[in-house]
């Protein structure tokens, strides 16, 4: 698969941009709508893809084989699906071709998010929310 393959899979919907809670004993993530300071909350893109890792160390390119070891990839995402040989939502835009289906499916976390900056890392566990579509 190409680069520009590979990028087309991303639905546009935010999730992976937003900040999780993981349980140290469990092991078990908690979503949050505290979101990436990059995350552009309009258009639920990164305002600095190509530098992201720099402006951001702890952020995690996603490729084909980092895709495999991530538990905290949204349950709808296209790269999991893919990696766990599934197919894509009806929503997903290459099947749908229109990349307002992932609003209209309620998957995209558009006008649904507080970005990181705007609050302490000490009220994130205030901020736990369900997305459509979580496994639990």
């Amino acid at each position: 698969m190409s680069r520009a393959e590979w990028e087309s899979l991303c639905d546009g919907c935010g999730r992976c941009c937003l900040n999780k809670l993981e349980d140290y004993d469990t092991g078990e993530i908690a979503w949050t709508d505290v979101a990436c300071t990059l995350l552009d909350d309009k258009t639920c893109r990164c305002r600095d893809y190509e530098n992201r890792t720099r402006v951001i160390p702890d952020c995690v390119p996603l490729d084909a084989a980092t895709v495999r070891t991530i538990a905290w990839l949204p349950p709808t995402c296209a790269y999991r699906l893919i990696a766990e040989d599934r197919d894509l939502y009806w929503w997903h835009p290459l099947l749908s071709g229109d990349p307002e289906t992932v609003k209209l499916a309620g998957i995209s976390v558009e006008g649904k998010v507080i970005s990181e900056d705007e609050i302490p890392v000490e009220e994130y566990e205030d901020r736990v929310v369900t997305w459509p579509e979580e496994e639990g």
